[in-house]
Order: C-alpha cells, then structure tokens, then sequence
C-alpha cells in the first residue's frame, strides 16, 4: 500500500469507522462510513486522492493523536 500520505489504515465493521495513520504520525477515525466505500478506498490506486475526494468532508471525524 504506497503512498505519500497514509501510512496505515483499518476498518471496524461494527462501529463503521475507518481509522487513518498519516505518514507526519496524526491519527484520524472517520465515523459512519459505509463498507463499500471503505472497500473502495482499499482498492484505490491513490488512496490520497480517494480520500481527499469521497471521505474528507463527507464523514464526521475525530483526531485520536
């Protein structure tokens, strides 16, 4: 999973959050997303762009660290 900007990501089913580790060492849990959008973020080619475009601004978020 290259890229410039993430470094890790994970998804829980049960809550529906998708928690994002950026490469400067934030961390982020984005709430309520849907399944099949984290499914396509998984298999983006830039993972960047696909968030930047379908997660940023459309899903409540929290900064964990």
């Amino acid at each position: 999973m290259p890229s410039s900007v993430i470094s890790k990501f994970s998804y829980d089913q049960d809550s529906k959050s998708l928690i994002v580790t950026y490469v400067s060492g934030l961390v982020y849990r984005y709430k309520a997303v849907p399944l099949d959008i984290f499914n396509d973020f998984k298999s983006a080619e830039s993972k960047g762009r696909y968030l930047n475009f379908h997660i940023k601004g459309k899903f409540s978020y929290e900064k964990l660290a």
